[in-house]
């Protein structure tokens, strides 16, 4: 019992590691028990409190070309105008989709009321309509997205 407690008390002193504070060209600071791997690195003492909270994410710069004056800028007249395409397009393609949902669930409505002899089972029915129902709600999907999309056209 006394060598085994001796083994532990050994091994848990010899699985002590030095710790250092490594501080990058960029004032970056990572801690490691490796002092080779950084340079600019200092040993930690044991009474030091050493923080494991990631630092926050450095936040991109403002590019240049935005800021700068020379920027090409878009015609109003030509923003208004490709504005009013996009608006033609969106409404055009909601037409359609409202048209396809009204297709899909008339297709469902026609589904539903058909009862083949070899689904005894009521899960065969519920498999059998499936595609039907997802093609329903796919374009009320797309329904409502393009709906979103054309609230936030200016």
């Amino acid at each position: 019992m006394h060598r085994l407690l001796l083994l532990l008390t050994f091994l848990a002193a010899s699985a002590h590691a030095q710790v250092y504070k490594c501080v990058d060209d960029e004032g970056r600071v990572t801690y490691t028990n490796d002092r080779t791997v950084t340079k600019g690195c200092k040993p930690l003492s044991l009474d030091q409190a050493v923080s494991t909270v990631p630092a926050p994410a450095a936040r991109p710069s403002p590019s240049p070309a935005a800021a700068s004056p020379n920027f090409p800028r878009v015609n109003p007249d030509l923003q208004r105008q490709r504005d009013q395409s996009r608006r033609q397009i969106l409404e055009n393609e909601l037409a359609q989709e409202e048209a396809a949902l009204a297709d899909a669930q008339k297709a469902l409505a026609e589904q539903e009321a058909v009862r083949h002899g070899d689904e005894r089972n009521y899960q065969r029915v519920l498999d059998r309509l499936a595609p039907f129902k997802e093609k329903v709600a796919q374009h009320q999907r797309n329904i409502d997205a393009l709906k979103r999309e054309l609230r936030e056209l200016k």
